[in-house]
């Protein structure tokens, strides 16, 4: 492994985290490359980190990704795979990624949309009308825009990932319409845009790691939650919260970075086996989360979880009327046109 890296004198994301976690964060990092031997290869091997089991689709993406790389350069790119949130949260990995701690991570939308505007247009509430909307969306010209606005933050956007559509879930009973949510303790990720949808609906936004969600839940600190199908079934959501109810109100998408540091390393020929391998690894997820979602769900209805669909109209009005509360520039409301464009028949 190479030992010139160096970690950035002006962190681009700032953070609450404590000196100490980052510290046992790196240590915890140093001495997983350690056991791995990674000293004794004759090339570089990069770090990856996913907060997800080692089974979930994105992790595998990631590594299929690292299988690409080491092809293509006859075994000079490796990749370490860090899952099921070894190293830290979202939002903590992210801030080592920008220092060139880490070298690529997957994360969801939520901790972006605090540092890059445009990372808010997809991950507002229904937008896309479906999967198949929202990976035209994204697979093209607008995908590419919003990936390339994250490299002004010491990130090199490479790819996105599917996510699903999310719904709410919760331990009290089943969602039928916006009145059901008030008053309810339900959790999001750490993004402004998130506590704003859920406080649109009249409950109580509580932003929170996933990884404490099962422990919050059981002891009653917060009443629900929303996620998609192999969150709610893979982070055994589903034992304490027996209700899902199907508002399918995000379909916002994964996304796969590198650490800009790292990136300004590769040579230009590296670069581009790097970007193409990130793009061929997402048919593969595509795949691998088609047949995810399929076992969770089965899953979890088996298990006995009260499912109910669910109008979403007045549900999308109610949660659309606070998309200008994020639209803050003309490039993301131009975003927002185009994607309404691509929706069947128009917007």
């Amino acid at each position: 492994m190479t030992s010139d890296r160096k970690t950035s004198q002006r962190p681009l994301l700032q953070t609450n985290l404590p000196r100490r976690s980052l510290l046992a964060a790196g240590a915890s990092l140093g001495g997983a490359l350690a056991l791995s031997g990674c000293g004794m290869r004759l090339g570089d091997l990069y770090t990856a980190v996913d907060t997800h089991v080692r089974d979930y689709p994105t992790v595998q993406a990631v590594i299929r990704f690292g299988e690409l790389i080491s092809q293509r350069t006859d075994g000079r790119l490796g990749l370490k795979m860090f899952a099921g949130g070894q190293l830290g949260n979202e939002r903590d990995t992210l801030e080592i990624t920008t220092f060139g701690g880490l070298d690529f991570n997957r994360v969801n939308l939520a901790p972006l949309n605090s540092i890059e505007p445009l990372t808010r247009v997809p991950a507002l509430p229904f937008l896309f009308e479906s999967t198949e909307h929202m990976r035209t969306s994204l697979d093209g010209d607008i995908g590419e825009e919003i990936l390339a606005s994250l490299e002004q933050h010491g990130l090199i956007g490479l790819c996105f990932y599917d996510s699903g559509s999310r719904s709410f879930y919760n331990t009290r009973g089943p969602i039928t319409k916006p009145e059901d949510m008030r008053g309810l303790k339900l959790r999001v990720p750490g993004s402004d845009l998130y506590v704003g949808m859920v406080k649109s609906l009249g409950a109580d936004a509580v932003p929170m790691p996933l990884d404490e969600v099962y422990q919050s839940l059981a002891q009653g600190v917060i009443d629900g939650a929303e996620n998609n199908w192999p969150s709610f079934e893979s982070g055994k959501h589903f034992e304490v919260a027996r209700f899902y109810s199907l508002t399918r109100h995000l379909l916002a998408p994964e996304v796969f970075v590198m650490s800009k540091i790292s990136w300004d390393k590769l040579s230009a020929d590296d670069q581009a086996i790097v970007r193409q391998s990130a793009k061929d690894s997402v048919p593969y997820m595509r795949k691998l989360w088609d047949e995810q979602v399929a076992r969770s769900m089965k899953i979890v209805t088996e298990s006995g979880v009260a499912v109910n669909e669910v109008d979403p109209a007045p549900f999308t009005e109610m949660m659309t009327d606070m998309w200008e509360d994020f639209l803050d520039t003309p490039e993301q409301r131009a975003l927002v046109e185009r994607i309404l464009a691509l929706r069947e028949g128009g917007a």
